[in-house]
């Protein structure tokens, strides 16, 4: 059999042309493990509310980050596929959940060069309904539609893998090296309160309190914000980080059900608030820069910052197409090729 990779990315609009943005965050925001209500009353808020309103304003913060060549997250994205097939032999494409460079695309591509069985890499350390849930479940949907000979894998969340903790943990050294910042906000995306519920496999485990997390569960495999709470102390553990210098957010809220806690907008302005002059902030849950992280947090983040009183305000990059990140991927791949993809991460 002829393996190859799919590396899965969020996406973007085509341009930042209100209509391309409109049209993308329509595909988005009704896919039912984003927002997950009735599709009458999801179809209310989106195309009868927030298509209304939003498209101009998303346009504009797309606008502020675009880049010549494009939307930085696919371009970011390309970079570090030409990377990988640089230093493997499979066949690796490229496709985005949502937008123009679909997953049926992605797909044919390889099924073009020969492969008959697929690793599916979703580009997010922690797991997610509204990530690696939905990409793996629009695989298979396309898998029984168009491509019924193929096999395919996908690879599991890596929030804890050494490889990653090591790469996401001397990105973060080589950015702060030599600062003397106060605090350190791990700002991971948010996901509503009862994502976290309905993905808890023993359906008791799961509280959002303070211990939850922290006691071992088979719940937390699927535990978005058990993963994320666990990358940080994995990170804080390398870095050798003195407790009350770190802490954790959660940003781009959406709508009025309650979510993860606390919002990283809040964070920010409560540190400038009681004192802190210079902080740093890190996105962990993206493996590319994208409109959360080049606006939302290293623009408007800055901005809250500094009006409550903030001086030094320093954003650490995703991992993006480092090369020692596209050296862990291949790693995992060609392990993958030779015995499976568990082995390939553990």
């Amino acid at each position: 059999m002829m393996k190859g990779v799919l590396l899965v990315n969020l996406g973007s609009p085509d341009s930042t042309n209100p209509k391309d943005v409109k049209k993308y965050l329509d595909e988005f925001l009704m896919d039912p493990r984003v927002i997950d209500v009735p599709f009458w009353l999801r179809s209310f808020i989106v195309r009868g509310i927030i298509l209304n309103t939003r498209p101009k304003k998303s346009a504009e913060a797309y606008q502020k980050i675009w880049w010549d060549e494009g939307s930085p997250l696919i371009v970011i994205s390309e970079r570090l596929q030409k990377k990988i097939q640089e230093k493997t032999t499979a066949p690796v494409a490229l496709a985005m959940r949502y937008g123009s460079m679909t997953l049926k695309k992605g797909l044919q591509e390889l099924v073009d060069q020969g492969v008959d069985e697929i690793l599916t890499i979703p580009l997010y350390p922690q797991f997610a309904m509204a990530t690696t849930e939905t990409i793996d479940v629009k695989v298979e949907e396309l898998k029984n539609k168009f491509f019924p000979q193929l096999q395919i894998t996908s690879l599991p969340a890596f929030y804890n893998k050494p490889q990653y903790i090591e790469v996401l943990s001397k990105s973060i050294s080589e950015k702060l090296g030599g600062l003397d910042y106060e605090h350190l906000l791990f700002s991971y995306h948010g996901v509503p309160e009862r994502h976290i519920y309905k993905r808890d496999i023993t359906k008791s485990h799961c509280k959002i309190d303070g211990s939850c997390c922290i006691t071992p569960s088979p719940a937390h495999e699927f535990c978005y914000r058990h993963q994320c709470l666990k990358t940080t102390a994995l990170v804080a553990e390398k870095l050798n980080l003195k407790p009350g210098t770190y802490s954790n957010a959660f940003q781009s809220r959406l709508g009025f059900d309650p979510w993860l806690k606390p919002p990283t907008d809040r964070t920010i302005e409560r540190l400038a608030l009681e004192g802190t002059k210079k902080m740093a902030i890190v996105t962990p849950a993206f493996v590319s820069d994208c409109l959360e992280t080049l606006e939302e947090i290293a623009m408007e983040g800055e901005e809250i910052f500094h009006e409550a009183g903030g001086k030094e305000f320093t954003v650490v990059p995703c991992l993006n197409d480092r090369d020692d990140w596209a050296k862990v991927l291949t790693g995992w791949i060609d392990t993958w090729r030779i015995v499976d993809v568990k082995t390939a991460i553990a």
